[in-house]
């Protein structure tokens, strides 16, 4: 007679929930938060944690950054209501270094970053993650809005049921080792608001703060100044030239445009609206033209990161639908693979405002489950 095996508890483990040890990455916020008390309210063992990753005195005074002082408190204090422990680690020149530099660096090349998919890379699904096997923790949980669902061949990521706070974008670098230690305990929830009703039912100060809007290092969304300050002298001025080769005019430093760019060009005089279709640093040009010039339909892509059940480069293609960022609704195309870590995105149907440095995150046709994704690195 076969023995009883012991039934999984919501986490995936079998064993009772005060036996299992889940890190939180806690950054203050209501999604977090309400995943550390959901835990604690199952009865398993919780220890929150909460990430410094910039100074403070910048931070207090920015409202609406994930990792800012006020959230700091917000975090301690959730843990504090719900009685587990909770501890704030000092990650500042990791991030600096990890995160930070790579965005200023990025930026000066001509690219647009997209520095929260490095910090969930480099940081938080990286040292983070290791800090919680340190702590003895079974599993790390977060807030963010993405699933992950046991298959044949191993835990895969999938969307969020809600597709309107789907972070699937900005997860597609999650490899497979790091998913099997995640968790992601609000995926399945219909919507935001039923988030916040389950933080009001916990009784959690934080059920109705705002989210974040702007990335935490970058106040009001002014990406140039940032760049400036780290890199004085990025903003050297040059030239603002049509595609066909006529100078319109002057610029105060390529930083201070992005691929697809239409507003504030510094432009006049055009029967058209006109969109920054090239930036050239080295030669500090700002290359303009009309819309149809931004149809891109091959998008090379390097720093794959492959999440399917057979190996990346066991076929020649791949019928996917594709992302190329992240407020966009996913395309048809086919991803062929030209390494372990390359290749080449062939668009059913041209994208306009592809830009290097953005991400193309793959996603199974006609499903919900995350493929993996690369780095956009050239434009053609």
């Amino acid at each position: 007679m076969p023995l009883d095996r012991p039934a999984l508890n919501s986490l995936g483990f079998a064993k009772p929930p005060a036996e299992t040890r889940v890190v939180v990455a806690m950054s203050g916020g209501v999604d977090s938060s309400v995943v550390a008390a959901m835990l604690a309210e199952e009865g398993y063992d919780v220890v929150g944690v909460t990430l410094q990753l910039y100074d403070h005195g910048a931070a207090l005074a920015k409202k609406g950054a994930c990792c800012a002082g006020l959230d700091i408190h917000d975090a301690r204090r959730v843990a504090e209501t719900r009685g587990f422990p909770h501890y704030v680690l000092d990650y500042e020149n990791i991030f600096r270094d990890a995160v930070i530099e790579d965005f200023a660096d990025s930026y000066l090349a001509g690219a647009t970053p997209v520095p929260c998919i490095r910090c969930n890379e480099r940081v938080k699904f990286k040292d983070l993650l290791q800090t919680a096997r340190d702590l003895d923790a079974d599993c790390m949980a977060t807030g963010h809005y993405i699933q992950r669902k046991d298959g044949p061949t191993g835990p895969e990521l999938h969307c969020a049921a809600d597709a309107n706070r789907d972070q699937s974008y900005f997860l597609f670098s999650t490899t497979p080792e790091q998913l099997s230690f995640l968790r992601f305990p609000l995926g399945h929830l219909p919507s935001k608001d039923a988030t916040r009703a389950l933080a009001a039912q916990y009784g959690l100060a934080v059920a109705d703060k705002p989210d974040s809007q702007d990335i935490c290092f970058v106040p009001n969304g002014d990406y140039a100044a940032v760049i400036e300050k780290l890199r004085p002298g990025a903003g050297e001025p040059g030239e603002i030239v049509h595609a066909d080769g006529r100078v319109l005019g002057r610029h105060d430093g390529v930083i201070h445009y992005t691929i697809g760019q239409r507003r504030g060009l510094g432009i006049g005089g055009l029967s058209e609206p006109h969109y920054v279709t090239a930036l050239d640093v080295d030669a500090k040009r700002v290359t303009v033209g009309p819309k149809e010039l931004l149809a891109t339909r091959t998008v090379p892509v390097r720093e794959v990161n492959w999440l399917g059940d057979a190996p990346f480069d066991s076929r020649a293609e791949w019928p996917v639908s594709v992302k190329v960022r992240s407020t966009r609704p996913p395309r048809e195309a086919i991803l062929r693979p030209l390494s372990p870590t390359e290749a080449e995105v062939e668009l059913l149907n041209p994208e306009e405002g592809v830009s290097p440095g953005q991400a193309c995150v793959f996603y199974e046709t006609g499903g919900t489950r995350v493929l993996g994704g690369g780095w956009i690195w050239k434009g053609r």
